[in-house]
């Protein structure tokens, strides 16, 4: 990962997925990496970004609502995207289909547990 990215991070809000968040983060360091709770999520946060993370436990979540609808509404365009969940495969496909119409390269392997950092550069280079 040579050079700093910018990388947004929007989890529910929840503890088991904040924590996933957070390690996502800190395998990223040395970027500029903002993470973001649903609650405090504005959609201006995704004009910054050039990489994207987002992670729930359950799917559709009602405190996602007002990002649902964003995400209906703009283009991403080949933006690199992670998805991730402690364990949930229908928050996994929730998120898929959450973002299919945004045009965001979505990266093939959800994250449920493992390898944080080697899944994290993954979502950065494509590999």
């Amino acid at each position: 990962m040579k050079g700093k990215k910018s990388v947004l991070i929007v989890t529910d809000g929840t503890k088991e997925v904040t924590k996933m968040a957070e390690d996502i983060a800190a395998a990223l360091k040395g970027n500029k990496v903002l993470l973001k709770g649903i609650s405090s999520f504005v959609g201006n946060d995704l004009l910054q970004a050039e990489f994207l993370f987002f992670g729930c436990k359950e799917p559709a979540p009602p405190s996602f609502k007002y990002f649902e609808d964003l995400l209906q509404h703009i283009n991403l365009a080949g933006r690199p995207l992670g998805i991730f969940s402690p364990g949930s495969t229908e928050a996994v496909q929730y998120l898929s289909r959450l973002v299919k119409d945004s045009e965001a390269a979505l990266f093939p392997e959800p994250f449920f547990a493992g390898n944080v950092e080697k899944w994290a550069a993954g979502v950065l280079t494509g590999v």
